[in-house]
């Protein structure tokens, strides 16, 4: 990070969940900011304008495309650092569609490569991966201990998924996420551009517009306060680990505080063992602490669905240094209490709309 440069920060995807997050700590530290989105999503407009107004003229929004070449390469030239949060992030939506998703997630990122590269001084670019490159994980055994998932394997349960894990991309959207997460790796390696990956575990917290197919911790949180059932794909009992998206936004700060010294390095980012939960035992866990039961209807497994995924971050927290993340049902309660206040400050608007 350079101390006194006046340049901004680019943030693709920058009105979504963890975009408009990064760019709010961005700007809140001192920061300019390049908020590029296409605004495609559903909801996201309302993050660009809370971003805006919070922050006034530090935020610049740019609403555009990644295959948008021309403003791209604007926004690219003119940062001092990226980070590239844009992507089509839903598997379903990569099974129905996988050109689109092939041209945001693989051809997109590879735009912006481009764009990076031919600058007389690449900025750094620190990309969102996923745990979805490492595929369904079927080859590790598990056991059902009450109502969810156990890896039989001692170091996994001990730590989690680690790094080393090789690659298996599933679904269009993992081949595309993979690929992109390839493309930036070798970028730092045959180009010199200063590059890092994380590849993210389950990310929640305010700002996210969960759904069934993306987001799904708020989604869940949506739902019960909505009264709407929650459908469970597969049996329920898949562990994933969530982190809190304040957790999720200082690791890549950190990151890029410290880009010189880990260029071109891959590292998982999620809650950890001590933040994993199964699917059921969070839905049990929203009910207490909403006061009423969820109800909860079954459907058949998703295409690429892990049955377990927890992330070992131990290199992470080594290369950025140790941090506390925060509790999962801490954190859980909080986005509850978010989402609360949400809907509470809309229904005046909505009243009025029905007048």
């Amino acid at each position: 990070m350079s101390a006194g440069d006046p340049r901004p920060v680019l943030v693709t995807g920058g009105a979504g969940f963890i975009g408009s997050n990064i760019a709010d700590r961005l700007a809140s530290e001192g920061h300019d900011v390049i908020v590029y989105d296409s605004l495609a999503r559903p909801g996201v407009e309302r993050n660009l304008g809370w971003l805006e107004e919070r922050h006034g003229q530090r935020i610049e929004a740019m609403i555009a495309d990644m295959g948008d070449a021309a403003p791209l390469k604007d926004a690219v030239g003119r940062c001092k650092a990226v980070f590239h949060m844009a992507a089509q992030v839903a598997v379903t939506t990569s099974l129905t569609d996988p050109a689109a998703d092939f041209a945001v997630n693989a051809l997109g990122t590879f735009n912006l490569l481009e764009a990076a590269r031919r600058c007389a001084t690449p900025p750094p670019v620190i990309f969102a991966s996923t745990n979805k490159v490492y595929g369904g994980l079927e080859d590790i055994d598990f056991a059902l201990d009450g109502d969810r998932y156990v890896p039989q394997d001692a170091a996994i349960a001990a730590h989690g998924i680690g790094e080393a894990r090789p690659l298996d991309f599933h679904t269009p959207y993992g081949c595309s996420k993979g690929a992109a997460d390839q493309y930036v790796l070798d970028y730092g390696r045959s180009f010199g551009v200063p590059t890092a990956v994380l590849r993210m575990s389950c990310i929640y917290g305010q700002r996210q517009m969960g759904t069934e197919d993306q987001g799904w911790v708020a989604h869940f949180l949506i739902s019960a306060l909505e009264g709407r059932p929650i459908t469970l794909y597969g049996d329920g009992f898949q562990v994933r680990d969530i982190l809190d998206v304040g957790d999720a936004v200082d690791a890549y700060l950190s990151l890029w505080r410290n880009i010189h010294a880990l260029p071109g390095r891959v590292f998982n980012l999620g809650g950890g063992i001590d933040n994993a939960v199964s699917l059921r035992q969070l839905i049990r866990h929203i009910g207490d602490y909403l006061g009423h039961p969820i109800e909860i209807e079954a459907a058949d497994w998703r295409a690429g669905d892990q049955r377990y995924f927890v992330a070992d971050t131990r290199a992470l927290y080594s290369a950025i240094g140790p941090r506390t993340r925060k509790p999962w049902r801490q954190g859980v309660a909080d986005l509850a209490d978010w989402l609360m206040r949400q809907r509470a400050e809309a229904a005046p608007a909505r009243i009025a709309e029905r007048a």
